[in-house]
């Protein structure tokens, strides 16, 4: 409940309920507080069990957490032998690399960098045209030269 509260956040909210309360009523507004969570705690296990015996056996293994779109999420993606296996064989490290060298017009196998983007481009002409192996355009290729009125290409290093 109180994960991010550090030391010093402390100290401050003791010295703070000292000077509001009087160190003669502490202990009663303390006890009262804990009492008054007491009770809302067993007010909510009171419902999660109705709420469990109303739904029936079939829903014996619900957590209410689980409700949480983040931890349903969470749970679906590490429990699922299906996202397991897709997660294991797609490195994304790599994937964004390629992508950072398309952008930088680099080679992707080229680790020492080549001219950079912002020198020449494919222009719209040549890439529509133009073809690779697989019938596209060859987007890793540069142009001999942007036709006029052609946008510069995108640096993402310069923004």
């Amino acid at each position: 409940m109180f994960n991010d509260i550090g030391a010093l956040e402390l100290v401050a909210l003791v010295v703070l309920a000292v000077l509001v309360f009087g160190p003669d009523k502490l202990p009663k507004v303390i006890q009262d507080i804990s009492g008054f969570i007491r009770k809302i705690r067993d007010f909510s296990e009171s419902a999660k069990h109705d709420i469990r015996s109303e739904l029936g056996p079939e829903f014996k293994d619900f957590e209410f957490e689980d409700l949480n779109p983040k931890t349903f999420i969470r749970k679906q993606l590490t429990e699922n032998e299906d996202l397991k296996e897709i997660r294991s064989s797609f490195d994304l490290k790599k994937e964004i690399n390629d992508v950072a060298d398309a952008v930088n017009g680099r080679e992707p196998d080229v680790s020492v960098p080549a001219v950079p983007a912002a020198v020449g481009g494919t222009s719209r002409a040549e890439g529509h045209g133009g073809g690779s192996a697989g019938g596209g355009p060859d987007l890793l290729k540069k142009g001999d030269k942007p036709v006029h009125g052609d946008r510069p290409p995108f640096d993402a290093d310069a923004t």
